[in-house]
């Protein structure tokens, strides 16, 4: 039995489906199962990761999870996975760990605490660390449909999308294939771009106008402030400033699937809909 974490997740969903594809077992847990779609035949558990409580049941029988990082239980679920038999583990972590200074970067030290408690476990464990993900251009939705430019403190800033299929299909590969079993993988997306540039491939597709209001670091956080805690608004934005070349890029998508990341032209084309008003 394959438990599959973060259910509501692009990447899990995505995951549940190759994994029930391939006739294996699976069971998808989330804080809120009930609204969950699971593939016919697989079961949704409540499982919420900082809840302990939750950790037994999501568990039971099962060998294998794909565990999204959250460090406040992490030990916790260790300790469970342990008692349940769980032998391999397949984190979602995050290349933000390989940073000069992860320490002092509170989005790469909650993925760092968790790769470090389960590497002191006896657990097999195998990390995924993928860059920028292609779908935090999500975020940018409502402005686009509302006709409004887009608040870009560092719009020259590069990241190295990548898709939310391509990591499910990495982890996929991880996952069926024992030669990977307690490997490390960064991946990327194909393209090293500047938010500029995704925001042109964006406007390509959905055939609309987005324009980028060039705004200082301290009136981003400021727009920001209700949904990003301050802390994690200052990693953003000094990641932003230090990447101002483009990002050296892996082929190690395309070494576990067997063909290259998608770009992020195809991700917007897979999420058009989410920029218009159709």
């Amino acid at each position: 039995m394959i438990l599959v974490t973060g259910g509501r997740g692009a990447v899990a969903t995505h995951l549940t489906s190759l994994l029930h594809r391939d006739g294996l077992a699976v069971r998808v847990g989330s804080a809120a199962p009930e609204t969950l779609s699971p593939p016919d035949g697989v079961e949704a558990v409540r499982l919420d990761l900082t809840a302990p409580a939750t950790f037994a049941a999501a568990l039971a029988g099962v060998t294998t999870v794909f565990l999204y990082a959250s460090s406040e239980r992490v030990t916790d679920f260790i300790d469970h996975a342990r008692g349940a038999g769980v032998t391999h583990i397949v984190l979602l972590s995050s290349s933000a760990v390989l940073s000069p200074d992860p320490e002092s970067d509170p989005l790469a030290k909650s993925h760092l605490d968790v790769e470090r408690a389960l590497l002191a476990s006896p657990i097999t464990t195998t990390i995924l660390r993928p860059g920028s993900f292609a779908s935090n251009a999500g975020g940018w939705a409502w402005a686009v449909k509302a006709g409004r430019p887009l608040s870009l403190p560092f719009p020259d800033a590069h990241t190295d999308p990548i898709h939310e299929k391509d990591v499910a299909e990495a982890a996929h590969a991880v996952i069926t294939d024992p030669r990977h079993h307690g490997g490390r993988f960064t991946l990327t997306g194909p393209e090293s771009l500047t938010f500029a540039q995704q925001v042109e491939q964006l406007a390509a597709v959905t055939g609309r106008p987005v324009s980028i209001d060039h705004v200082t670091p301290e009136a981003w956080k400021r727009e920001s402030a209700e949904y990003i805690p301050a802390a994690f608004a200052d990693a953003l934005l000094k990641w932003w400033a230090s990447n101002d070349k483009p990002l050296p890029l892996t082929r190690t998508v395309e070494e576990l699937t067997g063909r290259p990341p998608r770009t992020f032209t195809t991700w917007a084309e897979d999420h058009a809909g989410d920029f218009t008003d159709h």
